[in-house]
């Protein structure tokens, strides 16, 4: 994520090209995208507040680092001049221009931020790309959430969530063995118990991930929030929260079919051992590759814009 650090600000004229937004407009769209914000992330702050864990959203903000203060900072993207926006130009990669009237404004600047982040501009474009470009895979059933405390009682390890199991350890074990494990997400196969990790069928590696990500899996759904984070200021406001508010909703049906008892979060269990549960789960899993392949394109005009600047 951008970085709040100032920096000494560059005066140019305005962005070839770029579209002026008056003061009054984007001033208006930054306030709705804080309340925006503030709404998505109420539940964590409140048990955060509270000095509480909240077993299903603190991976929003654990395993992806977010900081509640950054989703509520507004961006508008390249190619955006931003009317008398005297704040910006005092953020990383951001520059002051100077508007047709004369008058300061500020805009992205492309070429600084190329030279930082130029790499990891063109790995997401690579790895989103490829995960758009290929078909879904809607056959795992979320055993991946299984797999990572397969066994755990039997070779004296505490399970992974403060969470009673809702099979309890021999049913759980059950389910895995009786079950197909076909993690295609590195990130998730990582995880598993060392029990388990033969029981995958794929042997996914963080060097082989952009061609095994396939946009059926949800967690690779969920990290289109990290790509949108790890492209900082460069990603339109309203982008980076739907990848946020995306990642958010997987994540309950994520912990929903896990083999926690997540009850005392009001969250109903989607009973992946059941036949009825399998539907119910790749029901939601088709809906969720379809909202992250249309954040995908998004993303990848992203990355495109940005390295159009760079030529």
């Amino acid at each position: 994520m951008s970085s709040p650090a100032a920096a000494t600000p560059s005066r140019a004229p305005a962005v070839p090209g770029g579209v002026v937004v008056p003061a009054g407009r984007w001033r208006a769209t930054a306030a709705t995208h804080a309340e925006r914000a503030d709404a998505l992330t109420a539940v964590w702050r409140g048990a955060h507040e509270r000095g509480e864990k909240h077993a299903v959203e603190d991976f929003l903000f654990t395993y992806y680092p977010t900081r509640a203060a950054h989703l509520r900072r507004w961006h508008p993207g390249p190619g955006l001049v931003l009317t008398g926006a005297t704040e910006h130009a005092g953020w990383r990669w951001y520059r002051e221009v100077v508007l047709p009237d004369g008058g300061a404004g500020a805009a992205l600047d492309v070429e600084a931020f190329l030279a930082d982040r130029g790499d990891t501009v063109r790995y997401v474009h690579a790895l989103v790309g490829a995960t758009a470009g290929r078909p879904g895979t809607f056959g795992c059933f979320g055993l991946h959430e299984w797999a990572m405390v397969y066994r755990d009682r039997a070779a004296g390890r505490d399970h992974r969530h403060p969470l009673p199991l809702r099979l309890g350890h021999d049913g759980t074990d059950a389910v895995v063995e009786s079950h197909r494990i076909a993690c295609s997400h590195f990130d998730a196969y990582r995880f598993f118990t060392p029990e388990a990790t033969d029981r995958n069928q794929l042997r996914p590696t963080r060097e082989r991930q952009p061609a095994m990500e396939q946009p059926g899996c949800l967690h690779a759904t969920m990290d289109l929030y990290k790509w949108a984070s790890k492209l900082g200021p460069a990603v339109p406001g309203d982008l980076l929260l739907d990848a946020f508010e995306l990642a958010r909703d997987v994540r309950y049906t994520d912990m929903a079919a896990a083999p926690y008892d997540v009850s005392s979060y009001g969250v109903e269990a989607v009973r992946i051992e059941t036949p009825e549960g399998k539907a119910e789960y790749v029901r939601r899993q088709r809906a969720f590759a379809e909202r992250g392949q249309a954040l995908r394109a998004r993303l990848l005009v992203v990355c495109d814009t940005l390295l159009a600047g760079a030529g």
